[in-house]
């Protein structure tokens, strides 16, 4: 399937959502989540505009194929949110090494990620500091504006800030 047709797909309405934080409460709100895929030095290259409600896997295609649009990489790295099969079938089919953390299952220990993966897999903190900057510093939390065509127009003001204090720091 195309990208259009996989973005299509993608539920956009204002809804709620719930996600648990680092302690392992719930946090709940109303409105909207943004799926971004980040390169290496902390640069946003593709976002998506969602319903609150979608699991962050269901926009992991998509995404991909936005990402795969507009630049060439060779991993794609995860968490284990994503980790699922058809996900890194999907990420061989674009070229790419895909390295999703494992999910442990069934109360046994999940299996353990090759040294080489899990040095590559360290990378992905670079996704989680761009939503926290988002989120912290550039009115990723607060946004007060309705319609998802508004609220997509503040963060990505929000986004290219991210990137291009990245894009500088590469040129240092």
């Amino acid at each position: 399937r195309t990208v259009e047709e996989n973005l299509a797909d993608l539920p956009r309405g204002c809804d709620s959502g719930a996600k648990k934080n680092a302690k392992g409460v719930n946090q709940y709100w109303r409105g909207y989540k943004l799926h971004l895929d980040t390169a290496d030095g902390e640069i946003p290259v593709s976002a998506v505009l969602t319903s609150a409600s979608l699991h962050d896997s269901q926009a992991a295609i998509p995404l991909a194929q936005l990402t795969a649009r507009r630049v060439t990489n060779l991993y794609d790295v995860m968490d284990s949110a994503y980790y699922a099969e058809p996900l890194a079938a999907f990420s061989r089919r674009l070229g790419h090494v895909p390295i999703i953390e494992p999910k442990a299952s069934g109360g046994a220990r999940a299996p353990e990620m090759e040294p080489a993966r899990r040095l590559r897999y360290r990378e992905r903190t670079a996704a989680e500091r761009v939503n926290s900057d988002l989120k912290d510093n550039h009115g990723g939390s607060t946004v007060r504006v309705r319609g998802a065509v508004k609220v997509l127009a503040h963060l990505m003001l929000g986004v290219i800030v991210v990137a291009v204090k990245g894009l500088c720091r590469l040129l240092e």
